[in-house]
Formats: structure tokens, C-alpha cells, sequence
């Protein structure tokens, strides 16, 4: 049995992206930042480093990332990494590595408004709002 599963807790980098394909369906795109910290053993001081990871979000759960999250705000993300390949414009070969969410956790919110109980009723069972 092969597994291709992602569990991230970060914060997004930046506003969300969103886009259609020719066929009508929606994506959102959005980087999230994931910190590390540990300690340096010969000089005892405590380093820190970030991950930055590329993600996308198709259909219903696109409109939830464009309506709800933006720059700065903590989720909690499950999904699968996929990577696709092309040449660019110059014939040189490039690749990427995305994140493709199916589950989604509003870890509180970075904005002045709150998540409603109304909101966490019309949510779809793959998204969950957790307040801080």
C-alpha cells in the first residue's frame, strides 16, 4: 500500500489567489509557512528556520480558503503532495512540488471578526474552525 498524506500547522504568507480553469472549476493557491526551532550544540543558541509550502485548494474548499482566510491567518491542512514538470519559455526544464488540501482547520483568526456558529454549521465536513 503506498501513502501520500501532508499534516501542516502554519500560517499563510499571503492573501489567497484565486483562478478558474477553461472547464469552470475553482482553485485557490497560497503559500503557507511552517517555523522550526531548535539548539545550536556548541554554542547553546537557539536557531530558528522557516519551510515555506506551496498549496492549492480545489472547488467548495477554494471558496472557503478565498471567503475566510488571508495573509497571516493559522490553519491546520491535510492533503497530498503532487508535482508536475514543464519547459519554460527559454526550453529550460522546471518542476514543482504543490500541497493539494482536502481537509482544512481554521486555527483562530488574525482579523477583527470571529467564526459564527452559524458559519461552522454551513461549513462542509472537510473544514473544521477551531478558535484559539
Amino acid at each position: 500500500m503506498d501513502i501520500n498524506k501532508v499534516m501542516l500547522i502554519g500560517r499563510l504568507t499571503r492573501d489567497p489567489e484565486e483562478r478558474r480553469l477553461p472547464t469552470g472549476q475553482k482553485v485557490a493557491s497560497f503559500s503557507v509557512a511552517t517555523g522550526y526551532t531548535w539548539r545550536d550544540m556548541k554554542t547553546k543558541e537557539k536557531k530558528e528556520t522557516a519551510e515555506y509550502h506551496s498549496t492549492v485548494a480545489w472547488g467548495k474548499l477554494a471558496d472557503i480558503v478565498m471567503q475566510y482566510l488571508k495573509k497571516g491567518s493559522r490553519v491546520y491542512l491535510e492533503g497530498r503532495l503532487s508535482s508536475r514538470s514543464w519547459r519554460d519559455k527559454q526550453g529550460n526544464p522546471r518542476k514543482i512540488t504543490n500541497i493539494v488540501a482536502d481537509e482544512l482547520v481554521m486555527l483562530g483568526h488574525s482579523g477583527k471578526s470571529k467564526a459564527s456558529d452559524a458559519f461552522v454549521k454551513e461549513v462542509p465536513a472537510n473544514v473544521m474552525v477551531e478558535e484559539e
